[in-house]
Protein backbone atom coordinates (compact mmCIF):
# COMPACT_ATOMS: atom_id res chain seq x y z
CA UNK A 1 0.00 0.00 0.00
CA UNK A 2 2.69 2.50 0.91
CA UNK A 3 4.39 1.88 -2.45
CA UNK A 4 1.08 2.62 -4.45
CA UNK A 5 0.96 5.75 -2.20
CA UNK A 6 4.67 6.71 -2.68
CA UNK A 7 4.02 5.84 -6.85
CA UNK A 8 0.47 8.27 -6.68
CA UNK A 9 2.43 11.15 -4.68
CA UNK A 10 5.26 11.08 -7.39
CA UNK A 11 2.88 11.51 -10.17
CA UNK A 12 0.84 14.37 -9.02
CA UNK A 13 4.24 16.09 -7.80
CA UNK A 14 7.56 14.39 -9.27
CA UNK A 15 10.40 15.07 -7.43
CA UNK A 16 12.11 17.22 -9.96
CA UNK A 17 8.81 19.58 -10.58
CA UNK A 18 11.03 22.48 -8.59
CA UNK A 19 13.45 22.70 -11.81
CA UNK A 20 10.34 23.43 -13.91
CA UNK A 21 9.45 26.43 -12.03
CA UNK A 22 13.74 27.59 -11.85
CA UNK A 23 13.34 26.92 -15.32
CA UNK A 24 10.79 28.80 -16.16
CA UNK A 25 11.93 31.66 -14.00
CA UNK A 26 15.22 31.99 -16.12
CA UNK A 27 13.82 32.01 -18.95
CA UNK A 28 11.06 34.55 -17.82
CA UNK A 29 14.23 36.58 -16.49
CA UNK A 30 16.28 35.85 -20.13
CA UNK A 31 12.95 37.41 -22.00
CA UNK A 32 12.51 40.51 -19.80
CA UNK A 33 16.12 41.66 -20.44
CA UNK A 34 16.56 41.01 -23.81
CA UNK A 35 12.86 42.60 -24.50
CA UNK A 36 13.63 45.65 -22.26
CA UNK A 37 17.33 45.72 -24.22
CA UNK A 38 14.95 46.03 -27.18
CA UNK A 39 12.17 48.66 -25.79
CA UNK A 40 15.10 50.65 -24.36
CA UNK A 41 16.79 51.29 -27.36
CA UNK A 42 14.52 50.29 -30.59
CA UNK A 43 10.95 50.26 -29.61
CA UNK A 44 10.87 54.25 -29.09
CA UNK A 45 11.56 55.02 -32.66
CA UNK A 46 8.31 52.34 -33.16
CA UNK A 47 5.99 52.67 -30.45
CA UNK A 48 3.93 55.79 -28.78
CA UNK A 49 4.01 56.51 -25.35
CA UNK A 50 0.96 55.14 -24.40
CA UNK A 51 1.88 51.65 -26.30
CA UNK A 52 5.53 51.86 -24.89
CA UNK A 53 4.83 52.43 -21.75
CA UNK A 54 2.38 49.27 -21.40
CA UNK A 55 5.49 47.25 -23.03
CA UNK A 56 7.51 48.13 -20.02
CA UNK A 57 4.61 47.32 -17.51
CA UNK A 58 4.47 43.96 -18.97
CA UNK A 59 8.33 43.46 -19.15
CA UNK A 60 8.69 44.94 -15.51
CA UNK A 61 5.91 42.00 -14.55
CA UNK A 62 7.87 39.61 -16.35
CA UNK A 63 11.10 40.02 -14.95
CA UNK A 64 9.91 40.23 -11.10
CA UNK A 65 7.63 37.41 -11.62
CA UNK A 66 10.40 35.60 -13.04
CA UNK A 67 12.35 36.21 -9.79
CA UNK A 68 9.50 34.85 -7.93
CA UNK A 69 9.06 31.63 -9.98
CA UNK A 70 13.31 30.97 -8.81
CA UNK A 71 12.57 31.65 -5.30
CA UNK A 72 9.40 29.46 -5.18
CA UNK A 73 11.23 26.45 -6.87
CA UNK A 74 13.74 26.77 -4.60
CA UNK A 75 10.68 27.14 -1.64
CA UNK A 76 9.47 23.93 -3.25
CA UNK A 77 12.33 21.66 -3.48
CA UNK A 78 13.08 22.73 0.03
CA UNK A 79 9.75 22.51 1.78
CA UNK A 80 7.78 20.25 -0.69
CA UNK A 81 3.78 20.45 -0.37
CA UNK A 82 1.18 21.14 -2.88
CA UNK A 83 0.41 24.98 -2.02
CA UNK A 84 4.22 26.10 -2.99
CA UNK A 85 4.00 23.95 -6.14
CA UNK A 86 0.07 25.30 -7.25
CA UNK A 87 2.04 28.87 -6.30
CA UNK A 88 4.56 29.11 -8.77
CA UNK A 89 1.74 27.23 -11.30
CA UNK A 90 0.01 29.97 -10.92
CA UNK A 91 2.61 32.24 -11.17
CA UNK A 92 4.03 30.66 -13.96
CA UNK A 93 0.81 30.84 -16.24
CA UNK A 94 -0.30 34.32 -14.79
CA UNK A 95 2.74 35.95 -15.99
CA UNK A 96 2.32 33.93 -18.99
CA UNK A 97 -1.27 35.11 -19.68
CA UNK A 98 -0.94 39.30 -18.29
CA UNK A 99 3.01 39.64 -19.52
CA UNK A 100 1.31 37.92 -23.32
CA UNK A 101 -1.47 39.99 -23.29
CA UNK A 102 0.38 43.71 -22.81
CA UNK A 103 2.92 42.85 -24.97
CA UNK A 104 0.76 41.73 -27.60
CA UNK A 105 -1.57 44.65 -27.25
CA UNK A 106 1.84 47.13 -27.27
CA UNK A 107 3.43 45.67 -30.56
CA UNK A 108 0.32 44.38 -32.67
CA UNK A 109 -2.32 46.64 -31.00
CA UNK A 110 -4.70 43.45 -30.63
CA UNK A 111 -6.57 43.23 -27.42
CA UNK A 112 -6.92 39.86 -25.92
CA UNK A 113 -9.56 40.67 -24.36
CA UNK A 114 -9.43 39.27 -20.91
CA UNK A 115 -6.78 37.85 -20.98
CA UNK A 116 -3.82 39.95 -18.76
CA UNK A 117 -7.04 40.53 -16.13
CA UNK A 118 -6.89 36.89 -15.84
CA UNK A 119 -3.36 36.55 -15.57
CA UNK A 120 -3.26 39.36 -13.17
CA UNK A 121 -5.45 37.32 -10.79
CA UNK A 122 -3.40 34.07 -11.54
CA UNK A 123 -0.46 36.25 -10.05
CA UNK A 124 -2.63 37.63 -7.20
CA UNK A 125 -3.37 33.99 -6.75
CA UNK A 126 -0.06 32.73 -6.71
CA UNK A 127 1.67 35.31 -4.16
CA UNK A 128 -1.91 34.17 -1.82
CA UNK A 129 -0.58 30.18 -2.09
CA UNK A 130 3.12 31.33 -1.53
CA UNK A 131 2.59 33.27 1.78
CA UNK A 132 0.20 30.09 2.32
CA UNK A 133 2.90 27.54 1.72
CA UNK A 134 4.73 29.32 3.98
CA UNK A 135 2.85 29.00 6.94
CA UNK A 136 0.96 26.05 6.55
CA UNK A 137 2.72 22.61 7.66
CA UNK A 138 2.73 20.49 4.49
CA UNK A 139 0.65 17.47 5.45
CA UNK A 140 1.39 14.20 4.43
CA UNK A 141 0.81 13.44 0.76
CA UNK A 142 -1.94 10.66 -0.37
Amino acid sequence: MGAVLAAQRAWVYPARMHRLWIALGALAGLAAVALSAWSAHAAPGVLDPFRLAMLHTALEMLGWHGLALLGTGLWAQRRGGRLAHLAAGALALGVLLFSGAMVTRALAGVSLGLVAPAGGMLMLIGWALLALSAVVPPRSEP
